[in-house]
């Protein structure tokens, strides 16, 4: 336990660390850095050049695609993995900046764009969930929903239609969205019931699949705790609780 807790303190420390050294990137090395990559792949969109945790390297992040860690010149380049060494382990550098911005991003979502499915009892904790109704591994999850809501777990539900924006899933999903009864609504086309939907012109669908890439959702379901934690896949209940100290 002991040993947890350092580990906690450790990333806690890093993180803070890498914030402020994220936020002093000189202008003509991050104008030098986009040009250079530009150059050789003006069909990317690149987001913002920002320092990594390794001094001397920059990081940036490919829009729907890789991050790229960058040399201070523009030269050089390197996808993968960056890790931190800290007393306890390893800590995947890449993960911890995400953190925050996923929790921010998650919690800044109007209630009014989501299906949720709330406790009936006290409220212990929170998921976000990216979910296909085309998925078989997403169907499974939301068959435990009730099981999660018994032990006070929320389940926030955000499209993420596998296929694409424009896609029959896009169109199927979107009905759940569209529907005065969200929750029974995507519950049925989870269970590969027809509903009588029609589709609707303002859902969040698009914003939500954009929003699912820029938060690194590469597949279905994708459950997000609410510190920003990304746990990629298919989780049972008792072992998704288990995760969040419940």
């Amino acid at each position: 336990m002991q040993q947890v807790v350092r580990l906690a303190v450790a990333v806690a420390i890093w993180m803070l660390a890498g914030a402020v050294h994220a936020a002093d990137v000189d202008k003509a090395v991050a104008t030098a850095i986009l040009e250079k990559l530009q150059t050789a792949r003006p069909d990317f969109v690149y987001g913002e050049v920002e320092a990594s945790s390794m001094p001397g390297l920059y990081q940036v992040q490919v829009e729907q695609g890789p991050l790229l860690y960058v040399s201070e010149d523009g030269g050089y380049v390197l996808t993968g993995k960056l890790y931190g060494v800290i007393p306890g382990g390893f800590v995947d550098m890449q993960e911890l900046a995400m953190m925050p911005i996923r929790r921010d991003k998650l919690a800044a979502i109007p209630a009014s764009e989501e299906v949720i499915f709330s406790p009936k009892g006290k409220r212990k904790g929170a998921v976000y969930v990216f979910t296909d109704v085309d998925c078989g591994y997403c169907r499974k999850l939301h068959k435990e929903v009730p099981e999660l809501n018994a032990m006070g777990i929320e389940v926030r539900y955000l499209a993420f239609p596998r296929a694409g924006i424009d896609s029959p899933s896009h169109k199927k999903i979107a009905q759940a969205w569209c529907a005065k009864d969200r929750q029974t609504t995507l519950t049925k086309l989870k269970n590969l019931e027809k509903v009588d939907v029609a589709y609707c012109n303002d859902n969040p669908i698009a914003k939500q699949y954009k929003l699912g890439n820029e938060l690194g959702v590469r597949g279905t379901p994708a459950i997000f705790l609410e510190d920003g934690t990304l746990l990629p896949g298919y989780m049972p209940a008792a072992d998704l609780a288990q995760r969040m100290g419940l």
